[in-house]
């Protein structure tokens, strides 16, 4: 696998086994079947619990039976999965930068008891309810309201385009509390069995086919006091989880960009024109150099974050560069491949086509492009560009 500057020499033990065990996983339990679910739309859902005992699911956090793995081991696995599919990368991250995550940080001692345990071995799946039908890019402007009713909480309002949603068991769900005279933000974990609750899945998607996303509907839905998490206020937690999810993106971009190096690579070799293999000829190996030169650039980004992270001087800053960049980079490059590739590149025989189209999706969810671009604009010249 490219890995030019050798960076993966520096990789523990422990990072080389979760690198080695994911890329076999993948290999041999969801690579094969990928394409089909791309094209049908659907998810294995199957895999789900066999992906907790892999321990996909938040390693990088401690405690609850979580092993709390370094940051750096987290990114090769957010790589390796996004390698196959960035559905397939979704799915991990959204159980466990988006829902584990706040539970951790955030929660009480019972709801961690509750929660962590299941979510990390996949006998439960979580979704993250932010994102607004009126309410993307600026996500402080939520409608979603919550109302104290006795001992409890009636929440009402409508999350979209969440991963997970409709096979979802719990919902961290963000909203106003209106009991309180400034309105501030709170999580509450929400059962999606209670009454009120409705998870639609959005369908006819042309990106990121291989994920389930939905709806989240709360109509008059009540929860106790013991589902709001009692250690966050403000939109400070849902912006952390974010952080926390964009650190795998900027990762597992990577990975889909190497993904797609790999793929030209092993076509421009084999594929043969006028006499020889194609990557013979200067404009190909132009494309290739091109490639290998700005996935390297994003690779090194990647493993900085990571050191940044270990040590506890990683800022959002940092990483809305990173999820720039190298969604980017992984778009772009996506696209090159696919060039090489010739006509044989449209179809699902081969991954850069689908990588190219999953990263759209990635270019614009968790933070658009364009606003990570005013995030860093903001940050260079103390000037904020959102007014």
């Amino acid at each position: 696998m490219l890995d030019y500057v050798d960076l993966e020499a520096d990789l523990g033990p422990e990072e080389r086994l979760i690198r080695d065990t994911t890329r076999e996983f993948v290999d041999e339990r969801i690579r094969p079947e990928i394409a089909a679910h791309y094209e049908a739309g659907t998810f294995p859902t199957e895999l789900i619990p066999e992906m907790g005992e892999m321990g996909f699911y938040a390693p990088n956090l401690e405690g609850y039976g979580l092993p709390n793995v370094s940051e750096t081991a987290y990114g090769v696995l957010m790589q390796e999965l996004e390698a196959c599919d960035s559905g397939l990368r979704s799915m991990a991250s959204v159980q466990g930068a988006l829902v584990m995550y706040p539970i951790h940080a955030f929660g009480s001692e019972a709801q961690k008891e509750r929660w962590l345990p299941a979510l990390g071995d996949g006998d439960a799946v979580g979704c993250f309810g932010l994102t607004e039908p009126e309410h993307g890019s600026n996500p402080a402007g939520m409608e979603t309201a919550a109302e104290r009713d006795g001992d409890g909480y009636v929440l009402d309002g409508s999350k979209t385009w969440i991963t997970n949603a409709p096979i979802a068991d719990v919902a961290v769900v963000w909203a106003r509390d209106r009991s309180h005279e400034d309105d501030p933000v709170r999580g509450f974990l929400v059962e999606t069995d209670r009454d009120g609750v409705s998870t639609n899945e959005i369908t006819e998607k042309l990106s990121l086919r291989a994920s389930i996303t939905g709806e989240i509907g709360l109509n008059d839905v009540y929860v106790p006091e013991g589902n709001v998490l009692p250690d966050v206020s403000g939109m400070k937690g849902p912006l952390s989880c974010l952080t926390q999810a964009r650190y795998g993106i900027a990762w597992g971009a990577v990975g889909a960009a190497r993904d797609c190096f790999e793929t030209a690579r092993a076509y421009a070799t084999d594929r043969e024109q006028f006499g020889g293999p194609i990557a013979r000829y200067q404009l190909q190996q132009e494309k290739l150099a091109e490639m290998a030169t700005a996935i390297t650039l994003a690779q090194l980004l990647a493993y900085r974050l990571a050191d940044l992270k270990e040590r506890g001087d990683l800022r959002p800053q940092h990483v809305s560069m990173a999820k720039r960049n190298n969604v980017r980079t992984a778009r772009d490059q996506a696209r090159v491949a696919r060039e090489i590739l010739g006509g044989n590149g449209i179809t699902t025989d081969y991954s850069p086509m689908r990588h190219m189209a999953n990263m759209e999706t990635v270019y614009t969810y968790e933070g658009t492009h364009d606003i990570h671009t005013l995030i860093l604009g903001e940050d260079l010249t103390g000037i904020p560009a959102y007014s």
